[in-house]
């Protein structure tokens, strides 16, 4: 039951007049329930937001926020100096499960997984003995102690499941300490961590590894962080990860020697640096010197290629929302419209999901992404129809039936290979867009943007200013 006193808070919030300490007590209370209600968010994440959010005197009350507990968690007061009882010498907070609560974690733990999906998982519910982490503890023998340690302190990773198979694993972790145990030492710089990353090192399943690439660099935006790190060992099995990493702008700058004499590569972005390379400088959107435009996608192929922009209203982009294999760094995307073909390398992509006829069209139709162009052929610039199978069936929407029915019959198709950079944070609707933004094509399938125009659409969007470089 709520006392006199929340009853009271909760009214200056309603009213508006309430102080800072308030807001800020009450966004706590309010992020407990959220936990309470919701076993499969990420809190890790919500303590981040809630750390950038507050001031550090709040930190140690966000990090008392746990997953599971029951609305009514009791506060024993024995004394503390604390927000909640400023005269006390110390505090204890004790919470009594609930046999509620023991069913939904039974739930949770053993929830069938969709046949192919991608979901945050904490290591605790996630089987160490599993032979998915055999490779691992081959390189590392001391895994099996890092991964309980891990599991203990409630840490959570990026698991990917096929047929309820573990078979992708990547887990990030923040830091800002002086990297001494590393030839040369690196200084203290606030870092992204790739403390583990493993993906089904099979050709066919590198969209895998661009997939996990992306959430790195989502991550390391939205945590603002000046760089990212990987340490990896050299070996013959981890050299297309290598490899990889390098494509997205990591260099070999540094090396971790162990006591047994063998060593890790140290790879390291610099996210406070670009160098005008579209790859290299990934994700970042450079606007000079190049063409904006707005490229239109039809519902059914936009879902499939963009699965974290799908429209969910009034639904904000989510680092953890991700439903699907094809939400690679690369698409390639085939269509027949006019003017498509003339786009350069590095032109500007904005997506725009065409109405599904659930309603008007001016709520339905709605701003979701930015891409950048990496390439644009024609069915000319293909030898033959392996060659064009060969090229879009990796990050295309369509199967490769499908695909050669394109090659057969559509002989005036254009292909644009392109780098998918950001969400839009918020989704801008066809009425905002024609309103605020003064847009109004005679053909919304594809048209050019001034630089205003396009600049406004982030600012809509609602795009974090970390990824665009004027």
């Amino acid at each position: 039951m709520m006392s006199d006193c929340s009853k009271n808070r909760l009214i200056l919030l309603l009213d508006g007049s309430f102080s800072m300490e308030d807001k800020y007590l009450y966004m706590i209370r309010k992020a407990q329930e959220f936990m309470n209600e919701n076993h499969f968010a990420d809190i890790s994440r919500l303590h981040c937001l809630l750390r950038k959010m507050m001031p550090k005197e709040y930190h140690d009350l966000i990090d008392q926020i746990k997953e599971c507990q029951d609305p009514h968690v009791i506060f024993n007061i024995n004394g503390g100096n604390n927000l909640i009882a400023p005269n006390a010498s110390q505090a204890e907070q004790k919470v009594e499960e609930k046999p509620a609560d023991k069913i939904k974690k039974k739930i949770r733990n053993n929830l069938r997984r969709r046949p192919m999906d991608l979901q945050v998982q904490h290591f605790s519910d996630i089987d160490l003995n599993d032979s998915f982490f055999d490779s691992l503890r081959a390189s590392y023998p001391e895994f099996d102690e890092w991964y309980n340690r891990k599991a203990a302190a409630g840490a959570t990773a990026y698991c990917y499941y096929v047929n309820d198979e573990l078979k992708d694993f990547l887990y990030l972790k923040i830091e800002e300490e002086e990297l001494s145990d590393l030839t040369p030492v690196l200084p203290a710089r606030k870092r992204l961590k790739v403390g583990t990353f493993k993906v089904d090192n099979e050709e066919r399943h590198t969209t895998r590894g661009e997939r996990f690439m992306k959430k790195i660099m989502d991550r390391a935006i939205a945590e603002d962080v000046d760089e990212i790190y990987v340490t990896m060992f050299p070996t013959e099995e981890l050299k297309k990860l290598v490899t990889m990493f390098e494509k997205f702008g990591f260099s070999h700058i540094a090396d971790k020697k162990h006591s047994d004499g063998s060593s890790e590569y140290v790879l390291v972005k610099d996210m406070r640096a670009q160098v005008n390379d579209l790859m290299l400088d990934y994700p970042f959107v450079r606007k000079a010197g190049s063409g904006k435009y707005v490229l239109s996608i039809n519902p059914e192929y936009h879902t499939k290629l963009f699965p974290d922009s799908i429209l969910k209203t009034e639904q904000k982009y989510d680092l953890i929302q991700d439903v699907s294999e094809t939400n690679s760094i690369y698409k390639i995307y085939i269509c027949w419209m006019r003017g498509v073909k003339e786009l350069k390398k590095g032109d500007k992509l904005v997506i725009y999901r065409t109405s599904d006829y659930q309603g008007p069209a001016t709520y339905r139709s709605v701003c979701t992404s930015v891409c950048t162009v990496c390439e644009v052929k024609t069915f000319q610039d293909f030898a033959d129809e392996d060659a064009f199978i060969r090229y879009t069936n990796r990050y295309s929407v369509f199967n490769e039936s499908e695909l050669r029915g394109w090659y057969r019959t559509k002989n005036y198709f254009t292909v644009v290979k392109m780098v998918y950079n950001i969400a839009f944070t918020r989704k801008v609707i066809n009425k905002v867009m024609k309103e605020q933004v003064g847009l109004c094509p005679s053909y919304w399938g594809f048209f050019k943007l001034t630089d205003a125009q396009f600049d406004k659409l982030l600012e809509l969007g609602e795009i974090n200013e970390r990824y665009i470089v004027d």
